[in-house]
């Protein structure tokens, strides 16, 4: 989790906003609300920029269960939001963008995922974080990207386990751990995209270039990695080793905290398969705005909310997470 630093002045009379004086008066706004502002990785550089804290998804949900603030801003897409309000029920939780929403969550509906779990008797539920509250309500325990192996190994090897959404992570932990969960079948619409083609050629034209791959990526392409781990371990790494070149494959979000991290080091974004820029974007994600950071606390909307029934069956397996994470130093 990172901390953020801003600055900049008030709004003029009669100015128009500005990045600079949207930041001042999000800063003011938060102060005056006793607010805190919470962006992922993968959002606007200016929205993380102005950020309390920027973390993956286990941060932030770590982040959210501790703090005492009255009112959270969840600066990503709505299952953060969800999560936040699942940990934190009194608190008034606000997404800039409640259209904000998942391709990977979003490949994984509830009704669907119980009949499948249904079709499993005697199965552990494993969920990645990204899903919606009625996914994780079927679920016995959440991981996310950071501590899915860790979380996956400390149950018994003959335990028979269910791991979804995601096919590619599933598929990674499988191969790491030598488990042999079954695989719902979802996947990021941005991690999808990444081809393994265009990054080797890439990394021909720059040869001491380092490749960081998220685990939500197809095989072929977690192939080709250096590295391989969450957006907060691939931007550990990307500081801490000696290369001065790296090739990112994940959200091309992340390269904003790298290059503050690492200034002195090149970041190139993983070509797609179709080799347009935007598919390195998560199109959710880049629906926050400063502006609507800005307008949804002015006016207290939109916030999240999670019927007490699903919440209730919800935070079982987010707490597990948490508690398997602190027991573990996660």
């Amino acid at each position: 989790m990172t901390e953020s630093k801003w600055s900049g002045q008030g709004l003029a009379n009669g100015a128009m906003p500005q990045d600079r004086d949207l930041k001042w008066e999000i800063r003011r706004l938060c102060d005056e609300k006793n607010a805190v502002v919470m962006a992922h990785y993968y959002t606007d550089g200016a929205v993380q920029d102005v950020a309390d804290f920027i973390g993956d998804s286990l941060a932030l949900a770590q982040k959210a269960a501790q703090t005492d603030a009255d009112i959270i801003v969840m600066c990503g897409v709505h299952f953060m939001g969800e999560t936040a309000k699942i940990l934190c029920p009194q608190k008034t939780v606000l997404v800039p963008d409640e259209e904000a929403s998942c391709s990977l969550a979003e490949s994984c509906q509830a009704d669907e995922f119980a009949a499948f779990v249904k079709a499993h008797p005697r199965h552990t539920v494993v969920s990645y974080v990204n899903t919606t509250a009625a996914v994780k309500a079927l679920t016995d325990v959440v991981v996310t990207s950071s501590n899915a192996r860790q979380i996956v190994e400390s149950f018994a090897k003959d335990t028979p386990l269910i791991f979804g959404p995601d096919k590619n992570l599933g598929g990674y932990i499988n191969a790491i751990t030598g488990r042999d969960m079954l695989l719902w079948h979802g996947s990021c619409h941005v991690h999808e995209r990444f081809s393994a083609g265009k990054i080797a050629e890439l990394k021909r034209q720059h040869p001491t270039a380092k490749v960081l791959v998220h685990p939500e990526c197809p095989t072929e392409v977690v192939r080709l990695a250096d590295k391989v781990g969450s957006t907060a371990a691939l931007l550990k790494f990307s500081v801490a080793d000696e290369a001065q070149e790296f090739i990112v494959a994940t959200e091309s979000g992340i390269l904003h905290e790298m290059r503050k991290a690492a200034p002195c080091k090149t970041f190139f974004p993983a070509p797609p398969t179709d080799g347009g820029c935007a598919c390195n974007e998560c199109n959710h994600m880049k629906l926050i705005t400063l502006q609507k950071v800005y307008d949804c606390l002015k006016n207290g909307r939109p916030a999240v909310e999670v019927d007490a029934e699903v919440a209730e069956k919800a935070i079982r397996p987010i707490h597990r997470m948490l508690e398997i994470s602190a027991k573990l130093g996660l």
